[in-house]
């Protein structure tokens, strides 16, 4: 029986199941653990790939699980980005509670925006989300007071987390602290995706015109997990200035929100894991083809992406379970 027939019979029962942490996950986990001790050269990479995953998970929330077409969340990557970094520059270079308010600003930003966001469906939808990310972009490049422009943040300083792990030079304390972050974002969306309200955001996704005749509050829940995207995305945002103590306009660039958007179909919308495998994937193989051709790289990207759109029109977590089910 599916998972779609279990939720519909019995939905508790489901939400409990979904709930369990699989044996899948832990070694998922325990595995991320390894570049510690077998690739500590590749530490920076793997601190990168974890802020990306961060990043890929927030636009799942509302892509994969909410039906949110975006290409503009970079708004909020590059707003926690600019937020870590101007608070440093103020003075405060404390990363715990800098994660935070970089977070919360961009939850609030994110709030803010989703009364239009609610209001419009499919093509609309992509142009606001894409109309906000350029205009954010602009002004971010106008500002250049505040942001440095093109030049970038200058004088971001990031303190030791808890006075202790200093960020040094080969990424032990950057990947230790961006994996930490990356597994209580996962910890949040899983609590959120396995509830009742992950199933309504589910619902939405499907018919979002059925929704009001069994009484949900669609616009309200839109609302609700946009504003959480905003705000996770605004951490992972931080989590790059902070590890790198650096800001560019690449944070709010509309390249970002589109590599997202390609690590989520390599990896496959609406799963918990497949925003970070298609991290992994993409990041791993943009190192390893821009060091052999650094002009062409994305055209090996592209020929990737087409095969999986292709073969695996679910992503590749999508075809795994796929084969899985064929076999059992």
């Amino acid at each position: 029986m599916s998972d779609t027939t279990d939720s519909a019979l019995d939905p508790h029962a489901w939400l409990t199941r979904k709930s369990r942490w699989s044996v899948f996950e832990i070694a998922f986990w325990l595995a991320a653990l390894l570049p510690f001790f077998f690739l500590p050269t590749y530490l920076t990479l793997a601190s990168q790939i974890a802020i990306a995953a961060l990043f890929a998970l927030s636009v799942d929330l509302v892509l994969g699980y909410a039906g949110i077409i975006t290409l503009g969340h970079a708004m909020f990557f590059g707003l926690g980005a600019y937020w870590a970094g101007l608070i440093s520059k103020a003075g405060w270079g404390e990363p715990l509670t800098g994660l935070l308010l970089a977070g919360a600003f961009a939850g609030l930003i994110g709030y803010i925006t989703s009364f239009m966001i609610v209001r419009v469906q499919h093509l609309a939808l992509l142009m606001i989300t894409l109309g906000l990310g350029f205009l954010t972009y602009e002004l971010a490049n106008a500002m250049s007071w505040l942001t440095g422009g093109t030049d970038g943040l200058q004088g971001v300083d990031i303190w030791p987390i808890f006075g202790i792990f200093e960020f040094d030079l080969w990424g032990y304390t950057a990947y230790g602290y961006a994996l930490a972050v990356l597994f209580l974002g996962v910890v949040v969306a899983r609590r959120i995706v396995n509830s009742a309200f992950g199933l309504s955001l589910r619902g939405i996704r499907e018919n979002v015109k059925r929704m009001p005749a069994i009484g949900s509050d669609y616009r309200g829940h839109l609302q609700k997990i946009y504003t959480i995207s905003a705000a996770m995305a605004g951490v992972a945002g931080a989590l790059l200035t902070q590890t790198t103590e650096t800001v560019s306009l690449d944070t709010l660039s509309f390249q970002r929100s589109a590599d997202v958007v390609v690590m989520l179909i390599l990896g496959g919308t609406g799963r918990l894991y497949g925003g970070i495998v298609g991290a992994i994937i993409f990041l791993v193989a943009r190192d390893q083809l821009s060091g052999m051709n650094p002009q062409y790289w994305y055209f090996w990207i592209g020929i990737l992406l087409m095969l999986v759109v292709l073969f695996m029109p679910k992503g590749i977590l999508g075809g795994l379970a796929r084969l899985v089910g064929r076999r059992d």
